[in-house]
């Protein structure tokens, strides 16, 4: 049962720390390059909203990758569902192809991953929700 649980733990922290990479990437992306800016414009959005999504990104990223309550985690891991199906979602709404939304995909795919590992860890006794 301990090994069992050791691989589950090294499977989420290998599998959050590369999708919190790819998080961290993008908010940046996001905040520095121009074609990304371009981008954000093509698929209709304004300025402002590429700058608070990647503040939204990087505040995401802390909560999954520093102790804090089960809660906020879960709030993050929604936040970044909401997010990875709206990227998705505008792709296509403006017709772009595998080579724009793929990303974004393929980044759900370790949130899926991440997510579903997170749930496979034993809650701390602190950590119960109040129901």
């Amino acid at each position: 049962m301990e090994t069992r649980l050791k691989g589950v733990k090294a499977a989420y922290w290998a599998v959050t720390v590369l999708f919190c990479l790819q998080m961290t990437f993008t908010a940046y992306a996001q905040l520095r390059l121009p074609q990304v800016a371009e981008a954000f414009i093509h698929l209709g959005f304004p300025a402002y909203f590429r700058i608070e999504l990647s503040c939204a990104k990087l505040i995401g990223v802390a909560l999954l990758l520093a102790p804090a309550p089960r809660r906020l985690k879960e709030w993050a891991y929604a936040g970044f569902a909401i997010n990875l199906a709206s990227a998705l979602i505008a792709h296509l709404a403006v017709g772009d192809g595998p080579q724009a939304w793929g990303w974004a995909a393929a980044t759900g795919v370790l949130w899926g991953l991440s997510y579903a590992l997170w749930r496979r860890l034993p809650t701390r006794p602190t950590e119960r929700s109040i129901a």
